[in-house]
């Protein structure tokens, strides 16, 4: 424990020399904003002397940066998604699950406003999908269904059927999906389970 202490404190000198030069301030500088002296803020930097918590707050007020970015510590578990949206196809697929590979992965679609296309190009391949209209007319054609989705409906389908959705009108849609590249289907519950009555 002592050792990987001595080695993540071993690591804050060069950061914070590197901070330092890379704002371009120098020893004297960051001394009158510390209020730590200039030797001791050289030792620091060099690794000749182990920094104190008392040194390191002033430090990381001085860089603008918070305490963790000067001790290295570990990331934490962001539960944020950070979206890197898919464009193509006159559409906008906004990913929102981390799924890169097997097991569920949802997406918003986003069709803006325009003429609805009247060449449906249905495909088919592995997976289970269901589709939620959040906003306007979505089209889906399925095998030899052709059916329009408004706001408020879902749809679920095998997409080894072919097919293909697109707006229903010139008017926006936008739409979740849900898809189990292995052909994992939504289990939707309809209302609670009722508790079992507590014992008396």
């Amino acid at each position: 424990m002592d050792h990987d202490i001595d080695k993540t404190l071993s690591r804050v000198g060069p950061r914070l020399k590197a901070l330092r030069t890379g704002r371009n301030t120098t020893l004297q500088e960051l001394s009158a904003l510390t209020g730590i002296s200039v030797s001791t803020l050289s030792r620091l930097e060099s690794g000749q002397r182990r920094p104190t918590l008392e040194q390191l707050l002033p430090l990381a007020r001085a860089h603008g940066v918070p305490l963790d970015d000067l001790v290295g510590a570990p990331a934490t578990g962001d539960p944020r998604i950070h979206i890197k949206p898919i464009i193509g196809n006159g559409m906008t697929i906004l990913p929102l699950s981390r799924g890169s590979g097997g097991g569920l992965q949802a997406f918003k679609h986003v069709i803006p406003a325009g003429k609805p296309s009247t060449d449906a190009d249905l495909r088919s391949h592995e997976g289970y999908e269901w589709l939620y209209v959040l906003k306007g007319r979505l089209r889906l054609c399925l095998g030899e269904h052709d059916i329009v989705l408004s706001a408020g409906e879902a749809a679920e389908f095998d997409t080894r059927t072919p097919h293909w959705f697109g707006r229903a009108d010139n008017n926006g849609v936008e739409f979740l999906s849900l898809f189990g590249p292995q052909g994992e289907r939504m289990h939707v519950r309809a209302k609670p389970a009722k508790k079992a009555p507590s014992a008396p």
